[in-house]
């Protein structure tokens, strides 16, 4: 009996309130009244609150009616006992109702999820709230230091423990289902080189089609199955953790409030009104947590293991029907019924024929491929690579292979293709995989992945002096210093350069040419016919035309090994 009535007592504040919504629907307000009239027409109800208030009141009365009996019953009658424990039951089961009641109100003000802007938490910061966070700050940090002993809940803390345990095992399968869903979408998802091509029969084709089928027809239906039997009730099932989350949150601190309040009350005796108010609130949370995360858990761990049989239940259908539409494929083809031997056999003598002629027009293909043009480095760079190679050496160069955009301090911005010198090949945190480079001035660090050692092409004149640099150094040369002093023979390097499109260039006049990013440009003019610096006059697959300054990247090229693919 009280179980039956506490949780509807508990609850019918909230009956109230969908009572009120209902009223907001005139069609819905009619069809019950409608039903009272046609059920109940001798109570003269009018809405729902009628009926609704009675086992509230019912319960109330139950003690009276008891007390009342009790007065007019002789204490000698044989009843009497039996009236005085009723009585006192009734008395008893109240009191537990409202004791509940009152437990599920303070959780309802606290297992709401608050999201709250930056201003409204500076709008609920007073003395009072900022006094209140500092006690409990100093409380835990003190029980975290031992100063304090922490009050122990043996049984509130296995039950806590298995609680966290069911969140983080929701937030993990929540996160592993999208994550296995993209895996899947990505894994079927026809490539380029299978969606284009262009053969109207034979394997090729029925394997196109079977490719298309799973990823158009099996797939969606399988997207649409994993959402409404293990994502929904997933994303339900994390919702309903939120309260109890909020609530186990609520419950420490206010247990810092209450170890708090009763070390002053042993020390003064007594506490006050808000005080008092406070620990029964700790105590409330408390005790309503014991009695309810045990069903709860019990519960999210069903609902959890149903989700579970429901997500393998779905990947065995979409198993077999994958299976079983590849199987009526393979009947269809040419080779379906052959003996497993004959058919690895026949495959093996066709890889190998397909790889010699691979190899063969590739070696035909480097013959024919033309040298990639190369052009001689302009001054300001030419003077930053020897910088680099008279200051580390050239062992000490390395080619950014892509760009580099920097993400946090001290790392460095650089192109594809730039020249850097390895100061230290790890960060200051011992990180091997972040390089402390020289990049002709700023130094940062860099990805040691994007970095690949630079060789230079050397220079076959021997005696070659260091070139512009160094002769414009000799002519500005003091006069007290010795023109007849021997200068060492410096091997110099030449590396090759070449200068491609940054990026992609539509012509838009006829004086204008196009580029593709990545292109090969020759340089004619570093400046239109004005002498403005913004415009190039270029040559590209034999056309002459005008493209931007800023569009053209002079690049280092190593000494060419043969033919590649442009990246």
């Amino acid at each position: 009996m009280e179980t039956v009535y506490k949780i509807y007592c508990a609850s019918y504040e909230h009956a109230l309130l969908l009572v009120e919504s209902y009223r907001k629907d005139p069609r819905l307000q009619e069809e019950i009244l409608e039903t009272l009239n046609a059920t109940v027409p001798h109570t003269g109800a009018s809405d729902l609150n009628f009926f609704l208030v009675k086992p509230v009141q019912r319960v109330t009365k139950y003690p009276l009616l008891l007390g009342k009996i009790l007065e007019n019953t002789p204490t000698s009658a044989s009843a009497y006992p039996a009236l005085q424990a009723a009585a006192r039951s009734m008395a008893q089961v109240n009191a537990n109702i409202n004791e509940y009641k009152r437990r599920r109100e303070v959780a309802t003000k606290y297992n709401k999820a608050e999201h709250l802007t930056l201003r409204d938490r500076f709008a609920r910061l007073n003395a009072h709230s900022i006094a209140k966070k500092t006690t409990r700050l100093s409380r835990l940090l003190m029980h975290e230091a031992g100063i304090v002993a922490k009050t122990e809940d043996r049984e509130y803390d296995d039950l806590e423990e298995k609680f966290q345990c069911v969140v983080s095992s929701v937030a993990m399968l929540k996160e592993n289902v999208a994550s296995y869903l993209g895996h899947l979408e990505a894994f079927l998802l026809p490539t380029p080189h299978k969606h284009d091509l262009q053969i109207d029969e034979g394997p090729s084709q029925q394997y196109r089609r079977f490719a298309e089928y799973v990823h158009c027809t099996v797939f969606p239906e399988f997207k649409r199955r994993l959402d409404r039997l293990v994502c929904q009730p997933l994303c339900s099932l994390s919702d309903m953790l939120v309260g109890p989350q909020q609530l186990v949150k609520k419950r420490l601190d206010k247990l810092l409030d209450y170890e708090e309040i009763q070390e002053r009350k042993s020390e003064m005796g007594s506490v006050t009104y808000d005080e008092e108010a406070a620990m029964n609130t700790y105590l409330a949370i408390n005790a309503l947590l014991v009695a309810e995360l045990p069903l709860f858990n019990q519960v999210a761990l069903q609902l959890l293991g149903q989700i579970l049989c429901s997500f393998s239940a779905l990947q065995q259908d979409l198993a077999a029907q994958v299976l079983h539409q590849a199987e009526k494929e393979l009947e269809q083809m040419p080779h379906g019924h052959m003996p497993l031997p004959s058919f690895w056999k026949m495959v093996e003598d066709t890889l190998h024929q397909s790889g010699a002629q691979l190899r063969t027009f590739c070696q035909t293909f480097e013959m024919v491929t033309p040298s990639p043009v190369t052009q001689p480095l302009n001054p300001v760079e030419e003077r930053k690579v020897f910088s680099l190679v008279s200051k580390h050496g050239p062992d000490k160069l390395y080619q950014v292979t892509s760009n580099i955009s920097g993400s946090k301090d001290m790392d460095l911005t650089l192109q594809r293709g730039q020249i850097v010198a390895l100061l230290q090949s790890v960060d200051t945190k011992g990180n091997t995989s972040r390089w402390l480079v020289d990049a002709g001035g700023p130094r940062g660090f860099v990805p040691a992945g994007k970095l690949q050692p630079y060789c230079p092409v050397q220079s076959q004149e021997p005696g070659m002096q260091m070139p512009a640099l160094e002769s414009s150094m000799e002519r500005r040369q003091h006069s007290y210093a010795s023109p007849e002093a021997p200068r060492p023979q410096v091997a110099a390097f030449t590396p090759a350069f070449q200068v491609v499109a940054g990026f992609s260039f539509a012509a838009r006049s006829p004086h204008e040419v196009s580029l593709q990013a990545g292109q090969p440009v020759v340089v004619l003019e570093p400046h239109d016919k004005k002498g403005s610096k913004e415009w190039s006059l270029v040559e590209v697959n034999g056309q002459r035309g005008y493209v931007p300054s800023s569009y053209l990247v002079t690049i280092p090229m190593q000494e060419p090994m043969g033919w590649s693919l442009p990246v």
